[in-house]
């Protein structure tokens, strides 16, 4: 085995043996981004022949818009320092886009200069190769150690592949978006337009032109044809944010090009074909609304083919550091600052922080740090006043004692018979003198003493 300037490559044929006995793939590069070295695996997973891509470049065989930007090799390489578990999608030479987990190191020599890169990649496209270490389960970005997000992240391959509706469900800021540019990126409809559109920003009439544009002559001001959001979702997918907060009147517009793949615009007479993948998300509850007659049953059950509900942070408390991680790497070395994680304290608040607006909620906190964290390590001090509160809370307020719960049952039982404290003895089954003893609590008055008690 040799690399591209002719020299025996360091590795013995047991090592390449035990290399391509492991699925992965792996392959190593110079400085010069020049191949020296690919695996079989490696081979079988983009699907090219190993011998004839070494002395290529690198980018030459991983089609991806990563190697321009986001190139992890480079990363390495340049700051000397390893990567896991870092996703990218990658076409294949016969076409086909795959997700890979892709994780990568500097390559050195015995002085321990940095001499190239090393790389290994994993397809996890479907099934048990979506696992990642520790229990984790990654695509398309996402990584999760949740059963329920793990469980999504397995049939999110084969939902992208068929032509499904696909209905988002979740709380705010759980991802549905990101999920669904997900869903499109992996579908064949990938190289067409993704369009995305929020069903409860605009009045009824308003929207209605945004979904299906309107002809010249429709409307006062209307000089020339519009295209709506279908039309410019043609051969891609369209997103229907908030499809709960669409009025009745256009949710059976939206039912017609369901059944019938056809729309007609404002001022229309002709209906227009929609090539178009309908996504749904909402964060409200469909099926109560359905009961109550303010979402349409036939429109209901036309999204709701493949139903994803996205569990809430709070329920992935888990699957916080990796969400850290990631958004991390994501902006890695932007502004200039090198920002290397968290310290343990921060990272204790933010795990118990109970995160009422979810993923985006996260991401924002992270994003505030960042700008006041001048390098190293965000520390407490650099998260957002209301998540640092929790850091010392106040102390609690005392439950009430046995006596107390005695005493205001006392001061009711009077109340209740108008100050008729015989009375209130018939009610609690006890005598004067142990009422006057569970009321003498002091010399401030007993209903002052009560209010005290229970406030």
């Amino acid at each position: 085995m040799h690399n591209s300037l002719g020299k025996p490559f360091p590795c013995t044929s047991l090592c390449s043996f035990i290399i391509d006995s492991v699925g992965d793939g792996l392959f190593t590069v110079d400085r010069d981004w020049n191949i020296i070295f690919f695996s079989n695996s490696a081979g079988g997973i983009i699907g090219v022949d190993p011998d004839q891509v070494v002395g290529r470049k690198c980018w030459e065989v991983f089609r991806t818009e990563d190697c321009a930007e986001n190139c992890v090799l480079r990363a390495c390489i340049e700051e000397d320092r390893k990567i896991a578990g870092r996703i990218m999608m990658v076409e294949r030479q016969d076409g086909v886009r795959i997700p890979l987990s892709v994780s990568a190191a500097p390559l050195k020599d015995q002085n321990g200069v940095v001499i190239g890169g090393v790389e290994t990649f994993r397809d996890i496209s479907c099934g048990p190769a979506s696992k990642r270490k520790d229990g984790e389960c990654a695509l398309e970005g996402f990584c999760s150690r949740d059963p329920n997000m793990e469980e999504i992240l397995r049939i999110l391959p084969q939902v992208a592949g068929s032509e499904a509706t696909v209905l988002l469900l979740g709380e705010s800021g759980t991802g549905k978006e990101y999920f669904a540019r997900a869903i499109h990126n992996l579908s064949s409809r990938r190289d067409g337009p993704f369009v995305a559109l929020n069903c409860g920003a605009l009045p009824a009439l308003l929207m209605e032109s945004e979904l299906f544009g309107y002809k010249a002559g429709a409307f006062t001001d209307a000089r020339r044809d519009k295209p709506g959001r279908f039309q410019l979702a043609e051969g891609g997918t369209i997103l229907l944010d908030e499809i709960g907060d669409l009025p009745l009147a256009l949710q059976s517009k939206i039912l017609r090009v369901l059944q019938e793949r056809v729309f007609e615009p404002l001022g229309g007479v002709e209906g227009v074909a929609a090539d178009v993948r309908v996504i749904a998300a909402t964060n409200r509850d469909l099926d109560r609304m359905v009961a109550e007659g303010t979402f349409r049953q036939d429109l209901y059950y036309r999204l709701n083919v493949v139903r994803m509900t996205l569990p809430p942070l709070r329920e992935r408390r888990d699957d916080i550091p990796l969400l850290i991680e990631n958004c991390l790497l994501r902006h890695r070395g932007s502004g200039g600052v090198d920002i290397q994680g968290l310290s343990p304290e921060a990272m204790r608040l933010l795990s118990a922080h109970p995160f009422p607006g979810n993923i985006r909620e996260l991401e924002n906190i992270i994003e505030y740090a960042r700008i006041l964290c001048p390098g190293g390590l965000i520390q407490v001090e650099h998260l957002p006043a209301d998540v640092r509160a929790c850091e010392h809370p106040g102390p609690s307020e005392r439950p009430p004692s046995m006596e107390d719960i005695r005493f205001r049952a006392a001061v009711e039982a009077v109340e209740r018979n108008n100050g008729n404290r015989n009375a209130a003895c018939r009610d609690l089954g006890i005598s004067k003198d142990t009422l006057r003893r569970i009321l003498n609590r002091g010399e401030a008055d007993p209903l002052d003493v009560a209010n005290q008690a229970w406030t």
